[in-house]
């Protein structure tokens, strides 16, 4: 029996030589102190895909001590946006306009209210086309977020959530399955075994793909 190469080059930024506007986010992050990436996690845009962290991972200073973790493959369409803490101005006094950035006489406060703290997308996340992601929010495993969401609060494992503010509209699956499935984490599994199981994570009986889990 023969069985599939064991997938792409997780630290190749353009994954499909032929599409450029797909990039591969663990390369990309490698550099960066408060951001990481998991292997196969992709985003999908054809202009400057290459800038993700620049362009859709907005106010995210170093100063201000928050990370965005993205865990392992995740798709991210186009206009994928994450809002950091660093754009939080102050809601406890009278005026909300960050003086303190500005120094030269003005310093002296805070420039930005407190933390909301760190940003999590878990793994095999699906993110639509221009959803925003908000600051210290935390994607369960398996989610999935509508085009054009905005996301304000947690998201449930293998909940599927759409609007402004973002809700939960279904689970993709009844909670036996969603509880086995963050069980057997296929994601955690090296490339090799993947490519062996790819049948049972990519069908939709979970016995089969415990099974898979069993036989390692």
């Amino acid at each position: 029996m023969t069985f599939a190469a064991p997938g792409p080059d997780p630290d190749a930024i353009h994954p499909l030589p032929d599409l450029p506007r797909v990039v591969f986010l663990k390369p990309l992050a490698a550099s960066r102190s408060n951001v990481t990436a998991g292997p196969y996690s992709y985003y999908d845009d054809a202009n400057e895909p290459e800038r993700f962290f620049e362009r859709q991972v907005l106010y995210h200073f170093d100063f201000v001590g928050d990370r965005l973790t993205i865990g392992s493959f995740c798709a991210f369409a186009t206009g994928t946006t994450f809002v950091m803490n660093g754009a939080n101005h102050a809601l406890d006094g009278f005026s909300t306009y960050p003086f303190g950035i500005f120094a030269q006489g003005w310093d002296g406060g805070p420039p930005q209210s407190a933390s909301r703290g760190d940003t999590l997308v878990g793994h095999d996340v699906w993110i639509g086309r221009d959803a925003t992601i908000m600051p210290g929010v935390t994607i369960g495993d398996g989610a999935i977020v509508a085009a054009k969401a905005v996301v304000v609060r947690d998201v449930p494992p293998f909940a599927v959530v759409a609007g402004n503010p973002a809700r939960v509209v279904k689970m993709r699956f009844r909670d036996s399955v969603v509880e086995a499935l963050l069980s057997i984490a296929w994601w955690h599994w090296p490339p090799e075994r993947i490519a062996r199981n790819l049948d049972a994570i990519r069908g939709a009986d979970i016995d089969a793909l415990k099974r898979a889990a069993e036989a390692g």
